[in-house]
């Protein structure tokens, strides 16, 4: 297996969280003082440095340019005591509301683990490791003062976090309702149960040599798998309901977005009744959706005093012999959309004067309807030469 292979598993789990880091970004600089927003950017931080870290060409790459030989061993571990700390601030900050309890719950654990990673580095600097181990620190340093005290409180800190943070969620998931929340608690339970098959495997085999036996394969070999898949699951369980309802509203506010665009070019020589708003092209894709929906409802208004109704039926019962209802609906309302916009560039109200001058719900309630038939701009022609033959072309106009 090549260097490249063994990368890999590290690498996948890290691009994920950066993409997420990097969407979550825009919404914490706007948020910095929202504690559940910087948990989460915290949380995202310290899992991307984890991951970054821990890859074995990154191991010896750190060890390099330090100087100091096996220097990534209180360096990664130190990444890996915080993300353990944001884990649990990240759990406290969900399950519980704002409130001086929670500020000191989440100050304990801040204190704590930051107190862990002081003993971490001071285990270290007294610690004799002048051979650099990127495999098998662990068991090759078990039995060595210092060091062996450094190896088992890094164990021993995650161990804790596991169990205390899935002692919090299995009294947790009972009381959630919300689907997104509840498996993003389940995949955590089940990346915590990974966590702790590692913990026990390094410790296992750390006791061996202690005992004078060479378990170190269960270092070696049996827990990086569960490192990766334990983060894994972790970092998609914190993640997932943060991006889970927007994955689930994007698709659906997309497809309106560009189901709306030929309508909203049909119209966009309406003089609206009030100023544009200006939204970015970079602005979020709701308040996008919004104020295309609202900038076509505002020219429908406009064109109220030119749509013929008369127009539209006749048009519907000629596309009703061809297409179902819906489709049938979508092109009476483009030509007589067409029609009303004919009339409002050759300024020609319509002249019946018995009905108000409103648009029906014919038009307003099947709109994505009618923006899906502007697609087929043939289909409307024809439709529209058999209702209102002695008109011009009225498609310069959209």
């Amino acid at each position: 297996m090549n260097t490249s292979d063994l990368q890999i598993p590290y690498a996948l789990p890290a691009l994920l969280l950066t993409v997420a880091l990097a969407l979550k970004m825009p919404t914490v600089v706007r948020s910095w003082r929202d504690p559940d927003k910087r948990a989460t950017w915290l949380f995202l931080m310290w899992a991307c440095a984890v991951f970054f870290s821990v890859a074995p060409t990154s191991l010896a790459k750190l060890n390099e340019v330090s100087g100091v030989p096996n220097f990534a061993a209180p360096w990664t571990y130190s990444l890996l005591t915080a993300f353990c700390a944001s884990c649990l601030t990240m759990i406290i900050t969900w399950r519980e509301a704002p409130s001086v309890r929670r500020r000191t719950k989440v100050r304990r654990v801040v204190v704590i683990y930051a107190g862990i990673i002081v003993a971490l580095w001071s285990t270290f600097l007294m610690a004799d490791v002048p051979v650099e181990r990127v495999y098998d620190l662990d068991t090759y340093y078990a039995n060595t003062p210092w060091m062996r005290e450094h190896i088992v409180l890094y164990l021993i800190a995650h161990m804790v976090s596991a169990l205390v943070a899935a002692g919090m969620i299995w009294k947790w998931i009972p009381e959630v309702r919300s689907g997104w929340l509840k498996t993003s608690l389940f995949l955590l339970q089940t990346g915590y149960a990974l966590g702790l098959v590692f913990d026990v495997a390094k410790l296992t085999a750390v006791t061996a040599r202690w005992n004078g036996t060479n378990w170190d394969f269960l270092s070696t070999n049996v827990a990086p798998p569960f490192a990766i898949l334990d983060a894994s699951f972790v970092g998609i369980g914190f993640i997932l309901p943060v991006i889970g309802p927007f994955l689930q509203k994007w698709p659906r506010e997309q497809a309106t977005y560009w189901a709306l665009a030929p309508l909203a070019r049909a119209i966009r020589h309406v003089t609206p009744s009030a100023a544009k708003a200006r939204v970015g092209r970079f602005a979020p894709l709701d308040l996008r959706v919004l104020q295309r929906q609202q900038r076509i409802e505002d020219c429908m208004l406009r064109l109220a005093a030119y749509y013929d109704r008369d127009v539209y039926h006749r048009a519907y019962d000629v596309a009703a012999l061809q297409y179902g209802e819906g489709r049938a609906r979508g092109y009476a309302g483009a030509v007589a959309i067409r029609e009303a916009l004919g009339a409002y560039h050759d300024n020609c109200p319509r002249t019946s004067r018995d009905e108000p001058a409103q648009l029906g719900e014919e038009i307003t309630g099947n709109l994505p309807a009618i923006s899906r038939a502007l697609y087929r701009p043939r289909i409307v022609d024809s439709i529209r030469q058999q209702v209102v033959p002695s008109r011009g072309s009225v498609t310069s106009h959209v």
